[in-house]
């Protein structure tokens, strides 16, 4: 995912777990976010509420081997940009991307 995001011309970050991210000083820096759903230690959409928590209006876009429609509606309220089933279709987050951070 960080190829492709670096791809774009993005610059990308890559974090073993949403507490590194949360600890990490790009906190406060992130334009676009891109999580899995299922991690070690806290889970994604536990991320997302963490960031709500906290204030930070990062967008999400998630991606996750399990689609439960249930997960996606929650996310979505929460205010994710996207959400998609591995495997992922790399035109759909360039879309997202593209949508979030306004590139012609």
């Amino acid at each position: 995912m960080s190829s492709l995001v670096r791809s774009l011309g993005y610059d990308a970050c890559v974090f073993a777990s949403a507490e590194a991210f949360l600890a990490s000083p790009h906190l406060h820096d992130t334009s676009c976010l891109i999580a899995d759903v299922q991690m070690p230690g806290m889970s994604g959409l536990d991320l997302q509420s963490k960031l709500i928590a906290l204030c930070q209006d990062i967008p999400i876009i998630f991606i996750t081997a399990f689609a439960e429609e249930r997960r996606r509606r929650q996310a979505e309220a929460a205010g994710a940009v996207g959400f998609f089933s591995k495997p992922v279709d790399s035109r759909m987050i360039i879309g997202c991307l593209d949508a979030v951070l306004k590139r012609d």
